[in-house]
């Protein structure tokens, strides 16, 4: 009777609603887009004007009547165009509601109504244009290639991280002596282009760490050597891809007093240094243990990324689908949100362009539809041993975890979060089961390193 194919096609079914009978017709206009054209017997909308004339007429408050003693001529007269356009919007609005769950069809956002017929005593007739989330089944499971890493905290990893550990912790002591790599100066300086000084060019106490590359090339190097209260000239060109495009390229003067030379005192492992990660075991072994459990979860969760991103990554090349513009923009307009959010600024999200995010949003949201179609292909449900799992081993890394276990379970929008979690973790299994998946033993070093990092590696 209707046309719900991936074609173009027409469909008209009649039906009744609420006792008057509703004419809707369905053209598929794209692979998503549908439009309807639907027609409500002016009985339905006289109907609803009339209910909302009593309701009126019931608490108007007009002088000279006593209250629903108002006669019907004179609350139509006064209010029946505000009835009569109130009315057809819920007619409209559940009138689309009937007409989509008659003809099976899942909207992929609000319709655009084209009012065609609205005159009062006929019939309204109306066309809403909207697009559906597409129907598609998830295949393509055994091309997948996965590599599926595996890694130990050896003791020299862990080495490794004590004295990562104890660089972050650096203090600095001034040195009577000339600066070297990895000193901390205080300095004073002024740059000038072109014998003018520019914005942002100048500088009074400033702190800076020679080689931590914060400063542009060679300014960092022309200090190395220099003393407490010596001044230097730098003669430097900044980058041609520097983000101030008034000075890419250009040649630059610093003058540069440096005020004091410090270097750098790593912390003791003691009692002390450990107190400041909040680990209840006291010695170096006790420091150890707790270290290395945090270095063997970071471990876990570096190796389900990567294998998750692989998932992800071999689900979108097997299953290209399109994607509803109405979802797509949701999407775009939370990126830039977030994008404010976390860079801050006086910008509005709507004054970010689009494009900038266009490609993270069909990403995220193909991959939203993919992984709830496998979710319905496979009747997945999140396991709850798997969802308190989690939360335990989140728990673990602080300092009551009993409390933060019981905190996730007492708020429900928390602990959803946790079983959408799970469930996409179930998602992932549900395709390794099907994947072709080779196993790699890896250092921990290359294990843990970002995935961008390590394919330019």
């Amino acid at each position: 009777m209707h046309a719900l194919d991936s074609g173009v096609g027409n469909g008209r079914l009649t039906s009744v609603q609420r006792g008057i009978s509703m004419q809707v017709s369905v053209e598929n206009t794209t692979a998503l887009e549908r439009r309807l054209s639907i027609t409500v017997p002016a009985e339905r909308i006289e109907t609803a004007v009339n209910k909302r004339l009593q309701q009126t007429a019931q608490k108007a408050k007009i002088a000279g009547f006593r209250p629903g003693k108002v006669p019907m001529s004179e609350i139509k007269r006064r209010f029946g165009a505000d009835a009569r356009q109130e009315a057809v919007g819920d007619v409209i609005q559940a009138s689309f509601y009937e007409a989509v769950v008659e003809q099976k069809l899942n909207p992929a956002g609000s319709p655009s109504i084209e009012p065609k017929s609205l005159e009062a005593g006929k019939d309204l007739e109306y066309v809403a244009v909207f697009e559906v989330f597409p129907e598609f089944e998830v295949a393509g499971f055994d091309g997948i290639a996965i590599e599926r890493l595996s890694a130990e905290v050896a003791d020299a990893d862990l080495d490794n991280m004590l004295e990562i550990l104890r660089k972050q912790n650096t203090r600095f002591e001034v040195a009577e002596r000339a600066a070297q790599n990895e000193d901390q100066l205080n300095i004073d300086f002024v740059g000038k282009v072109d014998g003018e000084a520019f914005a942002g060019g100048s500088a009074k106490g400033t702190q800076l760490v020679l080689g931590s590359n914060r400063m542009i090339p060679g300014f960092e190097d022309g200090l190395v050597g220099a003393k407490a209260g010596e001044e230097r000239v730098l003669n430097l060109t900044f980058p041609a891809d520097y983000q101030n495009l008034d000075l890419a390229g250009k040649a630059a003067e610093f003058t540069v007093t440096v005020n004091s030379v410090s270097e750098p005192k790593l912390p003791e492992l003691n009692e002390e240094f450990f107190a400041q990660f909040g680990i209840k075991e006291t010695g170096i072994d006790g420091f150890r243990t707790e270290v290395r459990k945090n270095m063997q979860r970071e471990l876990r969760q570096a190796i389900k990324s990567k294998v998750k991103n692989q998932v992800m990554d071999g689900l979108l090349t097997a299953n290209p689908i399109e994607v509803p513009k109405a979802l797509l923009s949701n999407e775009v307009d939370r990126l830039r949100v977030q994008a404010v959010q976390q860079f801050g600024g006086n910008i509005k999200p709507d004054q970010l362009p689009a494009e900038l995010f266009e490609e993270q949003a069909k990403r995220r949201v193909v991959l939203g539809l993919i992984v709830a179609e496998v979710v319905k292909q496979f009747d997945l449900k999140p396991d709850e041993d798997r969802v308190r799992e989690m939360i335990q081993e989140m728990a673990s890394a602080y300092q009551e975890p009993e409390q933060v276990v019981a905190w996730y379970y007492k708020n429900d929008q928390q602990l959803n979060e946790v079983r959408s979690v799970v469930l996409e973790e179930q998602v992932v299994d549900t395709v390794l089961q099907k994947a072709k998946v080779t196993d790699k033993a890896v250092s921990y070093e290359e294990a843990v390193k970002p995935a961008e990092a390590a394919q330019a590696d």
